[in-house]
C-alpha cells in the first residue's frame, strides 16, 4: 500500500503542475533558499531513503538530500541533477556559491536538483570525521613512502573507527551513487533524467550513463573524469606546463619574469627536498606554530593553484618567491588554508569513493613509469594512488573502468589551462559515446561554467536540443603577474 500511496502523491503533484501550481513531491518542504550572494528563491528542499549497501541486506538505511529548483517554463523537460565534484562536494553548497545564477538560468528547461551524493551535505546521514592517531606530517621531515605508510595506518584506523559507528564504508562507491540516481529518478516520478556534473560529478555521470543509459534524457559534462581516471596520467602533465608557459609567455611582462616555470619548480623542488624550510605560521590567539614546509607539501600546492589560471599568479609567485629566499608567501597560503593539526583526518565518502574509483594494472604502470617527470608527483591525486592497499574489497573492478558506452547526447566542455583533468585525457573519457558533442574553452581551467556567457549559451543550445556551436570559446587570460591575493 506504501508503494500505491506514493505513486498516488507523485501523480497528483505532477498533475498540479498542469494547473500552474509548483509540484510537490513526497516528504518536500517549501523553503527559502538563500543564495552567499544574498539572493532568495522559493525552492523545494526533500529527501528519500535507500540502503546504504546495496549488496549486505542488514545494512542500515540512510537519507538522499535534495534542494529542487522548479522550472520557470510550462513545458518542462526532463529532470537536471548536478552532480557536484571532489568527491565529496556538495550540490547544495555549489547552488548557494558562484554558480547559483547559473542554476537558476537552468530551470528553463525543467526542474533543477541541486543534489547531495551519499556522505555529503543533506546526504550526510551523520558520518563523523576521523581523526586518527597517526601525526600529521607537517612538523617533521618524512619521504613519500612514510607519507604513505602514515596515510595508509590512518586509513586503516578510520575505517574500523567509522565502522564501530554503524557506517558501512562499502556501501560509498560510485555505483552505489548511480543507483542513487535511479532512485531519485522514480522518487521524482520522471521517466528521464538530464545530468549536470563537473570533475568527478562527471565521473559519476559517465558511469550512470553505461548502467541506466535508457533513463537519461541529457549530460553535461565539464572537466571530465573518466571512468579509470581517477589517477590522472603525469605524461600529459608535460603539455599542460606548456601551454601554460605559452599563455605566460602572451604576456612580456609576465614572460620576462617567468621564463621557464619547470626550471623554476624543480629548482624549488630541490632547494626544499635538500633543506625543509622551518616556518612559524600566526595564530589567531597571537602565537606561531611551527611548521616544516617540504617539497611535498609545494607539490601538494602547486597541484590545487593550477587547477584554475585566476589562481596560477598565487603559484607562480610562491614558487618564484622561495627561489628568492622569501616565505611571506608561502605562510600567508598555509595560514589561511592549510588545517594546521597534529594528526591526520580524514572524511569517509572521497577516502572510499576514490578508492573504489581505482585504477586498472596499466594504468598503474603508466602512471609509476612517468610521475618522476612530473613537477606534481605524487600528490595531485593524493592519496590516490597511495592508498591501493586500502580496502581492496570496495574496488569495483576493471569492468567498471572499461566503460562507458551508448548513444545518450553529451555535451563535454573542456578548458585548456586545467591541471586537474588534462584535456588529452578529457577526450578519452568518452571516447565510448556515440554522440558527443565536446567545446573547448580556451584559456579556461577546471572550474569554467561561470568563465563567459558563451558556456551558458552552450548549455542552453544543447538543452533545446539545438545544434550546438561546436567552436572554440576563448576568455580572456588573467596577469600572471598580479598581486597573489589580489583575488
Amino acid at each position: 500500500m506504501k508503494t500505491i500511496s506514493l505513486a498516488i502523491l507523485t501523480g497528483l503533484a505532477l498533475a498540479g503542475s498542469c494547473f500552474g501550481q509548483p509540484a510537490i513531491l513526497p516528504d518536500e518542504t517549501e523553503i527559502e533558499f538563500t543564495a552567499s550572494s544574498g539572493q532568495t528563491v522559493t525552492a523545494y528542499q526533500g529527501a528519500f531513503l535507500v540502503p546504504e549497501n546495496r549488496n549486505d541486506p542488514g545494512t542500515r538505511t540512510i537519507e538522499i538530500g535534495y534542494i529542487r529548483f522548479p522550472a520557470t517554463t510550462d513545458n518542462p523537460g526532463s529532470p537536471i541533477v548536478y552532480l557536484a565534484g571532489g568527491p565529496g562536494g556538495s550540490g547544495t553548497g555549489t547552488a548557494r556559491g558562484p554558480r547559483f545564477p547559473l542554476f537558476m538560468e537552468m530551470r528553463q528547461h525543467g526542474d533543477v536538483y541541486a543534489f547531495d551524493q551519499r556522505g555529503t551535505g543533506l546526504s550526510a546521514n551523520g558520518i563523523p570525521v576521523c581523526t586518527s592517531s597517526v601525526p600529521d606530517p607537517q612538523a617533521s621531515p618524512v619521504t613519500d613512502t612514510e607519507w604513505t605508510s602514515r596515510h595508509l595506518q590512518a586509513a586503516r584506523e578510520c575505517a574500523a573507527f567509522w565502522d564501530d559507528e554503524g557506517i558501512d564504508l562499502r556501501g560509498y562507491t560510485t555505483m552505489e551513487s548511480v543507483r542513487d540516481l535511479e532512485a531519485l529518478r522514480q522518487h521524482a516520478g520522471a521517466s528521464q533524467l538530464s545530468l549536470w556534473g563537473i570533475s568527478y560529478g562527471s565521473h559519476l555521470a559517465l558511469a550512470a550513463i553505461g548502467e541506466m543509459d535508457e533513463q537519461l534524457d541529457r549530460v553535461i559534462i565539464a572537466s571530465a573524469e573518466g571512468l579509470d581516471q581517477t589517477v590522472k596520467l603525469p605524461e600529459y602533465t608535460a603539455a599542460y606546463f606548456q601551454r601554460l608557459q605559452d599563455a605566460v609567455d602572451s604576456q612580456p611582462a609576465a614572460a620576462a619574469a617567468y621564463p621557464d616555470i619547470l626550471a623554476l619548480m624543480n629548482r624549488v623542488h630541490d632547494q626544499l627536498e635538500q633543506r625543509p624550510l622551518q616556518l612559524e605560521i600566526p595564530q589567531e590567539d597571537g602565537s606561531t606554530r611551527g611548521f616544516l614546509l617540504q617539497r611535498h607539501h609545494l607539490q601538494w600546492f602547486a597541484g590545487g593553484l593550477l587547477a584554475d589560471p585566476e589562481r596560477a599568479p598565487v603559484m607562480l609567485q610562491l614558487y618564484a618567491s622561495l627561489d628568492a629566499g622569501n616565505a611571506t608567501i608561502a605562510t600567508a597560503l598555509i595560514q589561511r588554508f592549510v588545517p594546521l593539526t597534529d594528526h591526520i583526518s580524514l572524511r569517509a565518502m572521497p577516502l572510499a569513493m576514490d578508492r573504489a574509483s581505482g585504477i586498472t594494472p596499466e594504468r598503474l604502470a603508466r602512471f609509476n613509469e612517468t610521475v618522476a617527470e612530473s613537477p606534481v608527483g605524487l600528490y595531485l591525486n593524493a592519496p590516490m594512488p597511495q592508498l591501493l592497499d586500502f580496502m581492496p574489497e570496495i574496488d569495483l573492478g576493471d569492468e567498471f573502468r572499461a566503460g562507458p558506452s551508448g548513444d545518450t547526447p553529451v555535451l563535454l566542455l573542456t578548458g585548456t589551462l586545467d591541471s586537474r583533468t588534462y584535456i588529452e585525457e578529457q577526450a578519452q573519457s568518452v571516447a565510448g559515446l556515440d554522440n558527443v558533442t565536446q567545446v573547448i574553452v580556451r584559456n579556461a581551467g577546471h572550474n569554467l561554467f561561470m568563465t563567459s556567457p558563451a558556456v551558458a549559451d552552450r548549455m542552453h543550445q544543447f538543452m533545446r536540443g539545438e545544434a550546438v556551436d561546436a567552436d572554440e570559446i576563448t576568455i580572456d587570460l588573467p596577469d600572471f603577474t598580479a598581486s597573489p591575493f589580489s583575488r
